[in-house]
């Protein structure tokens, strides 16, 4: 049963407080709030799930966070978490639950959906992939011409990509020795060209990731991937000993020539973008192992019970929820940076990019009502300190406010002299020097120490000038092990989730992606000569010099 429409959002009494109160705090400077605050620190920090957040670099003050969390409480931010870990249908477009949690609840657990404990089912397929897993990492599992394991080429797009990829390069000092991992999710040829160039028919374990086995990228890929294998082998028989599936669909599945034993499902209340933690993951525990993925489900886990239950205002993801929804609404900033100090987090940025931007790029409310205010943010990023010599230009001297997440470990797994040391002083120093700036006459004085004098130098000063209060999180950990990245995806996940509450927008739905595809199928017949459409006069002449003039 869906809830009754609530206010709109502008409408309630904590939006109109919180407007007020942005009219009286924009002006103020991070400096001064330090300076008049000398418990600011420790004050705004948590920690939790192996987490510490440091949030005291923001444009608030106590006045801030408790209009904050009225306006969470206004929203129904309570309401909503409850009932999704419930299992109620929260997924109101797609009359679904949404428990991507359920996947990483321990043995035992009950969660009851359609009369069903789901958690037993997860913990069946988990039993499932665990058998299979340590059957290709021991070596047991052989090809057709019987030769051991020692490629896997993971075929998805989207959250059948993006997750799997993003963990097993995080996780890589975990990884097999005897394993490389490939991900092919394009559709351009060249990116399965360059993957089979890279690997060995005899020694590969390919993986289709798709639920229904029809997504169009996925199987053109699979099925090339297929052609290439039986060629190098020489028997359509080598199919089931070197292709398995991620799916629900046993049909197309057999039909593919995948043995449906080596088949693993999942279900319709798990999203694409949330699915890592399901059979999705297999590929991560190929990777890593199980012991090791059951090690990522738990860190997640404790971040659930956290989210669960922790009052708003001590709660990791509702704080950064709260302050993403502070700068997007009431200072009118569009975008968010990601910032991860750590090379293993390289591709992070880009897996919460599906994550926040097709889960919160909407337009209407749950009750399909246009919206009069921002929604989802452009969320962006790049590991530190590449992002330094590239766009941080513009985060401290650019006309934009970009807020930004900086998250670094206090330990590396590669601790080679000096280098963690300076990785962890340049993380540190841009959050100081974002917050705190550098004023004109703090830039004369530094250019006169110089040497700088005269005109030369009052003409310097305004390009040294750094205007500061330019706010940031800090997220330390002490390692990245599996079960802190567990952690740190899942403050992401309920950091969306509850963002989309306070927008009253549909989070686990995304209609966006359907419109592009549909339009692709009708075109593609056009390219080829095979059908006439109707198009729009810049679209038309495009189809028609691509048709005339492609080579092939």
């Amino acid at each position: 049963m869906n809830a009754p429409a609530r206010p709109d959002l502008t409408s309630l009494p904590a939006w109109r407080a919180l407007t007020e109160h942005h009219a009286a705090i924009a002006e103020v400077h991070m400096r001064e709030l330090f300076a008049t605050d000398p418990g600011r620190a420790g004050r705004y920090a948590l920690e939790a799930a192996g987490l510490f957040l440091d949030y005291s670099k923001n444009r608030i003050t106590d006045d801030t966070l408790r209009l904050l969390a009225q306006l969470a409480r206004e929203a129904g931010v309570e309401d909503l978490r409850a009932r999704m870990f419930r299992g109620e249908a929260i997924n109101a477009t797609e009359g679904r639950a949404v428990l991507h949690t359920a996947l990483r609840r321990p043995r035992g657990d009950v969660v009851v959906v359609d009369g069903e404990n789901v958690v037993e089912a997860v913990h069946a397929v988990l039993e499932r992939i665990e058998t299979f897993t340590e059957s290709v990492r021991s070596g047991a599992w052989r090809g057709h011409t019987g030769e051991s394991i020692r490629h896997v080429v993971n075929i998805g797009i989207g959250g059948s990509d993006l997750g799997p990829l993003m963990a097993c390069e995080a996780l890589r000092p975990y990884g097999h020795p005897g394993l490389t991992m490939h991900f092919v999710s394009n559709v351009d040829g060249t990116h399965m060209a360059e993957t089979l160039k890279r690997v060995d028919a005899a020694s590969t374990l390919f993986i289709v990731a798709s639920k229904t086995f029809t997504t169009q990228e996925t199987l053109t890929n699979a099925h090339t991937a297929r052609a290439w294998l039986v060629e190098q082998l020489g028997s359509d028989a080598a199919v089931a000993k070197h292709f398995v599936a991620v799916s629900t669909n046993a049909r197309e599945v057999g039909a593919f020539g995948i043995d449906t034993a080596n088949m693993f499902g999942f279900w319709d209340w798990v999203g694409g973008r949330y699915s890592l933690w399901s059979a999705i993951g297999l590929p991560i525990a190929l990777y890593v192992g199980m012991a090791n993925f059951r090690e990522l489900l738990a860190g997640a886990n404790t971040l659930d019970r956290h989210f669960e239950s922790a009052p708003l205002e001590a709660n990791l993801p509702v704080i950064l929820a709260l302050l993403g929804v502070w700068y997007s609404n009431f200072f009118g900033a569009a975008t968010h940076a990601v910032l991860p100090y750590d090379q293993s987090l390289h591709r992070f940025p880009a897996y919460l990019q599906q994550l926040d931007m097709e889960s919160n790029g909407k337009r209407v409310t749950r009750e399909g009502a246009a919206v009069d205010y921002a929604t989802g943010p452009v969320l962006w990023g790049e590991p530190g300190t590449n992002g330094q010599h590239a766009f941080y230009q513009l985060i401290h001297q650019g006309t934009r406010l970009v807020p930004g997440d900086f998250i670094v470990p206090l330990d590396s797994h590669h601790p080679i002299g000096r280098h963690h040391t300076l990785l962890l002083a340049n993380c540190l120093a841009q959050t100081e020097a974002l917050m705190r700036g550098k004023t004109a006459d703090e830039a004369r004085a530094e250019l006169a120490a110089g040497g700088m004098s005269g005109a030369a130098l009052e003409a310097l000063v305004p390009h040294k000038v750094f205007p500061g209060n330019r706010p940031s999180n800090t997220v330390l950990v002490q390692k990245l092990t599996p079960a802190v990245l567990g952690a740190l995806i899942a403050l992401y996940e309920h950091k969306v989730f509850v963002q989309g509450a306070i927008w009253n927008i549909n989070s686990f739905d995304q209609w966006g992606v359907e419109l592009g595809k549909q339009l692709a199928k009708a075109i593609e017949p056009e390219l080829e000569g095979r059908a006439g459409g109707s198009h729009d006069s810049s679209t038309a002449a495009l189809i028609e010099r691509v048709r005339t003039r492609r080579s092939a």
